[in-house]
Formats: C-alpha cells, sequence, structure tokens
C-alpha cells in the first residue's frame, strides 16, 4: 500500500515522497502536530515539488516571485488530486495546503506558524534535513522543494531518515544574509527576514527581493 501511494503522489507531479507513521510526530511542539489538526491521523504523505534551477540565473525580485508562488500552488494541486485518489482505495485522506492560510501571528514579531511545519514533517518521513539557513536540503534537489502533505487514517511503516547533505563548518548562508536574520543556533528572525524579501510594486505586485538562503546554499541543487 505505501508504494501504491507514492505512485500516486509521483504520477499526480510530485518529483519526491515521502511517508511516516504519526508516532514520529509526537516530539513538535503541541498544537502544531498532524493528530492536533486530525486525531485519526495514522500517516503522514509529505511531497516536494521542485524549482526550475534557472530561476537562480535571474533576480529573484520578479520572476522568482512568480514561479515559487505557483510552485506552491502546483504542491497544492498535487495534494489535492492525490487525496482523491487515495480515497477511492478507501482510505480517508485530509490534504493539507503548502503555505497559508494559517491562524498563528505574533505581531510584534511578525512571526507566523502554519497549521504544521512542512519541513519537519518532511524531515520526519526522509525527504530531506535541515540546513543552517533551516531550509529542507534534499540529497537530489537541494533547497529547491516547495512542499505539500496529506494526512491519511491508514497505518504505515515510515521511510528512513535521509541523507544530511549540509557541509560542515559552512556559513555561506548565515554570512549571506542581508538581513542578518540567520542565527548561529539555526533559528531564523522572520522580522528581519520579511523586511527584506517581501514587497509590492507601485502596480501592486508582490514581490521577492531577497532569496539569499536559497540561492547562496553550495549544495541548493543537492548533493554533486
Amino acid at each position: 500500500m505505501k508504494e501504491i501511494i507514492r505512485e500516486i503522489i509521483l504520477n499526480a507531479g510530485a518529483d519526491v515522497c515521502g511517508l511516516a507513521n504519526v508516532d514520529r510526530f509526537r516530539k513538535m511542539e503541541p498544537g502544531f502536530r498532524p493528530s492536533d489538526i486530525w486525531p485519526e491521523c495514522k500517516t503522514v504523505i509529505c511531497l516536494g515539488v521542485a524549482l526550475p534551477k534557472g530561476l537562480t540565473c535571474v533576480p529573484s525580485r520578479m520572476i522568482y516571485a512568480r514561479y515559487n508562488r505557483l510552485v506552491c500552488d502546483m504542491a497544492d494541486d498535487v495534494v489535492l488530486r492525490s487525496a482523491k485518489v487515495i480515497e477511492k482505495l478507501g482510505i480517508t485522506a485530509v490534504p493539507l495546503p503548502a503555505d497559508g492560510p494559517y491562524e498563528y501571528w505574533d505581531v510584534e514579531k511578525q512571526k507566523g506558524k502554519g497549521l504544521v511545519s512542512m519541513k519537519d514533517l518532511a524531515v520526519e518521513c526522509g525527504i530531506g534535513t535541515l540546513g543552517k539557513n533551516t531550509m529542507l536540503l534534499n540529497p537530489q534537489y537541494g533547497s529547491m522543494l516547495n512542499l505539500g502533505a496529506i494526512l491519511i487514517d491508514f497505518p504505515l511503516q515510515s521511510d528512513p531518515y535521509a541523507e544530511n547533505i549540509c557541509i560542515p563548518g559552512c556559513r555561506k548562508c548565515i554570512d549571506g544574509c542581508p538581513g542578518h536574520a540567520i542565527s548561529e543556533d539555526g533559528h531564523v528572525d522572520q522580522k528581519r527576514c520579511r523586511e527584506m524579501t517581501y514587497h509590492r510594486t507601485e502596480r501592486g505586485f508582490d514581490t521577492v527581493d531577497c532569496n539569499q538562503c536559497r540561492m547562496s546554499c553550495p549544495v541548493r541543487f543537492g548533493r554533486k
């Protein structure tokens, strides 16, 4: 059944897929666990859709901003279509949004928390590990994945954890952050990051003025 579900996810357009039994997520922050969203959850399915490498060749403000958003939408589309197919197997499937909307927002710190942390789900599902920039690093696609997830009420065995490809001693993401938002202990000051990153044109189009945490990483395209 696990490989049937994985094939459904990959055929729907995902580049990677991992699964983990809900027991793996007990260590996550209370209130943001998969079982907090749906107590009947038995297994978490996490998937990634890769951004084109060419987006690293141009300034992030307009082109990257547009397609990073669209790839998040692609992840949502894969999640929704896959959930519908999985339910034809007699399994209940709860699709989770790749990005917003979410409730938690600290106004002073400009800190948001999703319904669950997609990157933490991805780690537990064996898709990748967290780099010093706190982004997910996948051995094949590096930091170029946008993530989605599905909760199901069918118990499955967890995939093995992924290999850590973050280079020991490398500080390029920390030193290259223009907002000095990445700390030595692996945390990101969301307020500093947001102030450097997210803006709008006079016409009202959203822009991404900085993506150096992703672009400066030597393994942004995965293991060489």
